[in-house]
């Protein structure tokens, strides 16, 4: 190799570099985006128009989004599950919630049985035939979703809006399946939804500057505060998130410290409020580690790949709190 130049020579090359730089960058930012350019202002334009709210899925999303919609925004609630078990036992466990409330001096009891009466529990989807709104809040299963909003197009009116809860599946992909991209939209709720005031937003290529609107304002409605990301794998919260959590876990399987020495690192040393294994099992492995794989498919960056132990975790059926069993015993 040849010797290092002066500093001035140093200099000279860079500063003839700056106009290929620039020029670069300006090719840049001609790229057309994966997401229509919306403004990134929170406040919507439009009212929601939203009388009836159906939400696909009763597990823990589905109701606590079903749970703010009629308590915070109370509009009438469809809720949808095709498993009548899980539908009724997830009606139980809200109310059992509204009841602690109550006791808290949270909400009334006059209150807590309104939002009671404002959710009708469903097992036909046809009983969607005339809501507003859906936001659907099932696994993170891209050929189910797919088919559930081509079923949606054929059954909802066509004024309604079709949100997703996904936390990582391409909105754009969703909304191919519709008959009506235009109406299709993300809505990246937080859990658990009545404690988080976070909701992503998430409009696909095709997404309209009403279809967008109306969510917004329905979100307001429901006392949340949104943010917007492009429809690009896991959206701002998970790209984030689910790395950092899968290091985590990544960290543990080499050893570099006990699951209580790699919880309590993060949280008394970075100021975290939970543990990043604590919080994988809150949120549920096989979820993170569907999440993962997304991330590390759609990117193609070995970065994303998820940790061994993650994977193992999740196929011995050990997948956090929901289980009573994850990285710890619950």
């Amino acid at each position: 190799a040849g010797q290092m130049g002066s500093g001035h020579e140093h200099t000279r090359n860079f500063n003839e570099m700056i106009p290929t730089i620039r020029a670069v960058s300006r090719s840049r930012a001609t790229i057309p985006l994966l997401s229509r350019a919306f403004s990134s202002s929170s406040t919507p334009s439009v009212a929601h128009g939203v009388r009836k709210l159906g939400v696909i899925g009763a597990g823990q999303m589905g109701m606590g989004i079903a749970q703010v919609a009629a308590q915070v925004a109370k509009l009438e609630v469809v809720v949808l599950d095709a498993d009548k078990a899980k539908l009724d036992k997830s009606l139980s466990f809200m109310d059992s919630i509204l009841a602690k409330n109550v006791q808290k001096g949270k909400m009334t009891e006059a209150e807590r049985a309104e939002t009671k009466a404002r959710i009708t529990p469903a097992t036909d989807i046809n009983k969607f035939d005339s809501v507003d709104f859906v936001i659907e809040a099932v696994s993170e299963n891209p050929s189910l979703k797919q088919s559930l909003f081509k079923q949606l197009s054929t059954i909802t009116p066509a004024s309604t809006i079709l949100a997703t809860n996904t936390s990582s599946i391409g909105i754009t992909l969703i909304g191919a399946s519709s008959t009506r991209p235009e109406k299709v939209i993300g809505m990246h709720f937080m859990n658990p939804v009545p404690v988080m005031t976070l909701v992503e937003i998430i409009p696909s290529l095709a997404t309209n500057d009403e279809t967008l609107q109306r969510t917004l304002a329905l979100a307001k409605a429901m006392g949340k505060t949104t943010t917007m990301s492009k429809d690009m794998p896991g959206f701002i919260a998970n790209r984030l998130l689910m790395p950092y959590l899968n290091e985590a876990c990544q960290a543990l399987l080499e050893g570099l410290g006990t699951k209580e020495d790699i919880d309590a690192t993060m949280k008394l040393g970075c100021n975290m409020p939970m543990g990043p294994l604590t919080l994988a099992d809150f949120i549920g492995l096989d979820t993170c580690l569907a999440i993962m794989r997304v991330l590390h498919t759609e990117l193609g960056d070995s970065k994303y790949r998820p940790s061994p132990l993650l994977v193992k975790y999740v196929e011995a059926g050990w997948l956090g709190k929901k289980t009573g069993r994850g990285f710890y015993t619950y």
